[in-house]
């Protein structure tokens, strides 16, 4: 059983319709990628697994059925988000910011995970006392992931981490990224425009035209899949 699967999913803002019987699956663990051109409907899948939009379908968490799930009930379950732009709380401090991605913990070891991650994102250990909005945008990127798995999550969705950010600081974030990955076990569902760095980074992948996906299978393939480059990824 996948850890989330995706089915028929339809949705769109008002009148315009952008998904249109979207189906994926993450399996536990897994990195998978969906690909695509701008418009393409990406950012809208992830809005719509979170709970962000409303939309129909189906979505399944570990063979239950989460659709119409409030953001923070699917927190509850697992689900954190990282949406496009960051969304760092920029006149709080790196600690702080970590400690609000803990806010639905009830247990003891809370204090214990923000010294994991500061440890493990060693600029935000540098910087913990320092106001998250004077930091660089990789910075700030780094901080809105450990954010997410400050709550422990079993799946991160991860919305266009490199928005904005120098080739060789998107690099980085994407290394860190791919060790705590490793570490913590966590899957996820990443939304990235940069192919080449993305099909490197994941599993599988998913290529997504107009809203519907037009194309699937192991990253490698898609990777050396001329076809698809040409069509779909500008490769």
């Amino acid at each position: 059983m996948s850890l989330l699967e995706v089915e028929s999913l339809r949705c769109g803002y008002g009148i315009v319709e952008v998904l249109f019987g979207l189906s994926l699956s993450v399996d536990e663990g897994e990195l998978v990628v969906v690909l695509g051109a701008n418009g393409a409907g990406k950012t809208t899948t992830l809005r719509a697994v979170s709970g962000m939009i409303s939309a129909e379908g189906s979505v399944r968490l570990n063979g239950r059925e989460v659709l119409g799930r409030r953001p923070d009930q699917l927190l509850a379950s697992g689900v954190a988000h990282v949406p496009q732009g960051r969304g760092t709380i920029t006149a709080l401090s790196v600690e702080d910011n970590l400690l609000v991605g803990a806010y639905q913990r009830k247990d003891s070891e809370v204090s214990a995970d923000l010294e994991m991650w500061l440890e493990a994102f060693p600029r935000l250990g540098q910087r913990r006392n320092q106001q998250a909005g004077s930091m660089s945008g990789g910075e700030q990127q780094m901080l809105a992931i450990a954010r997410a798995f400050m709550s422990r999550p079993k799946l991160l969705l991860l919305d266009e981490p490199s928005l904005g950010l120098a080739p060789l600081v998107t690099r980085e974030v994407f290394d860190r990224l791919r060790d705590v990955t490793q570490r913590t076990g966590t899957a996820v569902l990443l939304v990235e425009q940069n192919a080449n760095l993305a099909l490197d980074f994941a599993a599988r992948a998913y290529v997504l035209e107009a809203g519907s996906i037009v194309a699937s299978g192991p990253a490698e393939e898609l990777q050396h899949d001329e076809a698809i480059q040409k069509a779909y990824l500008g490769l």
